[in-house]
């Protein structure tokens, strides 16, 4: 099991996906260092499975991360300051490249993967502006630095992330807020990765049967995302960090 040594006492954090592998694990690690945690998901029965853990102060909040009405549910829960935010919620696309990709794939892998994201960063964003303190991780993908290991939507929902998070590392970093990516390879984790596409299959297949390291465990994420959350990431801004075993450096 990863160990953390970080404090985060008196530090409120929200993390989405909150029900299931990265998201869980965030939330552990979190709740075990003495933060106050908002953990967000889909599924209501996962949640109470993770309150049922009794880690400490976690409160739950079921939603589709997708409806714009979330964003404020969870900073009503919050009840104060944000002052981590964890975006890990997201979906996958069934590997349907450009020439085959449906219109409800796209739009909901957008609203999921990119739209809420952009919610939610905005809905903290004044609180932690007012604060001039905030650490934003949004959990982008081996998929927002390549082209060969996911579909269309996927692959361009996870490059605006990272577009997404230098243009705030840019704009708010002098206002003492710190956004980063985690971009995580394979990991053990509820998402749903089946091919749909036979074309895809014959391109991308051999590249991940060849290429792809072992899978991660979801607690080897969850203590990047800690780290940078940590006064002892206080210096990265903007930064893209691969958790991939190596894969990117292939």
């Amino acid at each position: 099991m990863t160990q953390t040594t970080h404090d985060f006492t008196a530090q409120t954090a929200i993390v989405t996906g909150a029900g299931a592998g990265i998201g869980r694990a965030t939330v552990r690690m979190l709740a075990k260092a003495g933060a106050r945690v908002i953990a967000t998901d889909i599924s209501e029965e996962r949640l109470a499975a993770l309150k049922a853990e009794k880690l400490g102060d976690v409160i739950t909040v079921a939603g589709d991360i997708s409806k714009p009405d979330l964003p404020a549910a969870l900073l009503k829960a919050a009840a104060g300051p944000v002052h981590i935010l964890v975006n890990n919620a997201g979906i996958m696309d069934s590997f349907l490249p450009a020439a085959e990709v449906d219109d409800a794939t796209w739009e909901r892998v957008m609203a999921v993967n990119l739209t809420a994201v952009m919610r939610l960063n905005r809905a903290v964003l004044p609180g932690m502006i007012a604060a001039k303190s905030g650490a934003i991780i949004n959990i982008g993908s081996e998929a927002g630095l390549r082209g060969s290991c996911s579909g269309a939507a996927y692959a361009a929902s996870k490059h605006a992330i990272n577009g997404l998070t230098k243009h705030m590392a840019f704009m708010y970093g002098p206002a003492g807020i710190r956004s980063n990516v985690v971009a995580p390879g394979a990991v053990e984790t509820s998402i749903e990765a089946p091919f749909a596409s036979e074309f895809a299959a014959t391109r991308i297949g051999p590249i991940l049967q060849t290429t792809l390291p072992g899978v991660a465990q979801p607690e080897q994420l969850a203590a990047t995302i800690c780290w940078l959350a940590s006064e002892a990431a206080s210096n990265i801004n903007g930064a893209i960090i691969p958790c991939d075993g190596g894969w990117s450096a292939l």
